[in-house]
């Protein structure tokens, strides 16, 4: 039998009316035209009760999940606090020196995990990040925005670079190599992978941009001040985004933002990091999972960020909706969203784990977010009574 195959749902503790429910809400904005495509998958006590693809994409192909990676490298990340082979207030330049640059010798471990580096825009292009020798020449280069630990800002890509150069430093592996054999292949999910060779990109669903920007006015009316959307996304653009509709941007591996999977390995991933049943993780996982460590404000929004190490914690109503989780959500859920609106998350307390993945970049953020909104509350509420 394979992690993929999809169970009774009442088998495990999930109701089909309302597994139908969120299907035909996801299936609203395909209908509707607002996306292409997506996939959602819903999963508890290890299996999955719900695996579907809707709009023009084949069965079980795979899709770009951008952020939610970050939830993959959290994973080899317990996996080497574990051993001891990093520790948390551990200097990053006492094992990359090539990083300890320009004020970057006080960032800690802890501090790239909790996106309190100091240089959330350092800039790393495709070309460059292409080679180990470019990336480790650019930290060279990059310098903080502000005092490193003294603020949050989130990190979309450069932190990720530097925790996947100390994958390799400590274990002596490629990163991709490392996440692969030592954390996806042991839960079985091999169709989840960072850095996918051209040849193999055949059933990787592109990405289409969608929609229009919210004008000013609807952003003061949802945020309550006006707002340059240009401060809302950060350097996170369409544009970008379709960046990663290029095989050779594919076949890089962002470590922050380029994993390559399905709907099913998002939910199946959190129920392996919530059971372990290959014995791969620490038995602290869950609490660094859980606990926060980071309650600063964001930036943009105001409100506590709620980050552990490496992920996002719900907390309570109502921010952790300001955070991409639903109504109902346990406040110790934990997970990582991805840009374009990419869901993955898990629930300690009912076991229940989700998973929403889209080629559709809709450009009316508002949109996105009161979808994942509705989704994850539709997803919480399958839970059989």
């Amino acid at each position: 039998m394979s992690v993929y195959d999809v169970v009774d749902p009442t088998s495990i503790g999930l109701d089909p009316t309302k597994l139908e429910e969120l299907v035909d809400r996801a299936r609203r904005e395909i209908d509707e035209g607002v996306l292409p495509s997506c996939q959602l998958a819903v999963a508890r006590e290890g299996k999955l009760g719900l695996f579907v693809t809707l709009g023009d994409a084949a069965p079980g192909s795979r899709y770009t999940i951008f952020s939610c990676t970050k939830g993959i490298v959290a994973g080899a990340i317990y996996q080497l606090l574990g051993a001891g082979d990093l520790r948390l207030d551990q200097r990053v330049a006492e094992l990359v020196p090539e990083f300890g640059t320009n004020g970057k010798d006080v960032i800690t471990v802890e501090m790239l995990l909790l996106h309190m580096g100091g240089f959330p825009w350092a800039p790393m292009s495709a070309a460059t990040a292409a080679t180990r020798e470019g990336r480790l020449e650019q930290f060279s280069r990059w310098r903080c925005n502000w005092e490193p630990g003294t603020r949050f800002e989130y990190h979309p890509l450069a932190g990720h670079w530097v925790l996947a150069e100390l994958i390799e430093r400590v274990s002596g592996l490629d990163y991709r190599d490392y996440i692969h054999t030592r954390v996806l292949d042991p839960l079985g999910l091999t169709r989840l992978r960072l850095g996918v060779p051209p040849e193999a990109q055949g059933d990787i669903n592109d990405l289409e941009p969608r929609g229009e920007i919210p004008t000013p006015e609807e952003m003061e009316a949802v945020i309550g001040f006006p707002i340059d959307l240009s401060d809302f996304l950060g350097g996170v653009t369409s544009d970008a985004m379709l960046e990663f509709n290029e095989p050779a941007v594919r076949a890089i591996g962002f470590p922050g933002g380029g994993g390559i999977g399905t709907a099913a390995d998002l939910a199946l991933y959190y129920q392996g990091l919530l059971h372990d049943p290959a014995g791969i993780f620490p038995a602290e996982r869950l609490a660094w999972a859980t606990e926060v460590r980071c309650d600063l404000p964001d930036p943009v929004r105001g409100n506590p960020v709620h980050r552990s190490l490496g992920l996002m914690v719900a907390g309570g109503q109502p921010d952790a909706l300001l955070r991409g989780f639903g109504y109902g959500q346990g406040p110790r859920s934990f997970g990582h969203d991805g840009a374009g609106g990419q869901k993955a998350w898990v629930d300690p307390d009912s076991g229940l784990s989700f998973g929403y993945t889209t080629n559709g970049i809709d450009q009316h953020v508002i949109r996105e977010a009161r979808r994942g909104i509705a989704l994850c509350s539709r997803a919480v509420a399958c839970l059989a009574d």
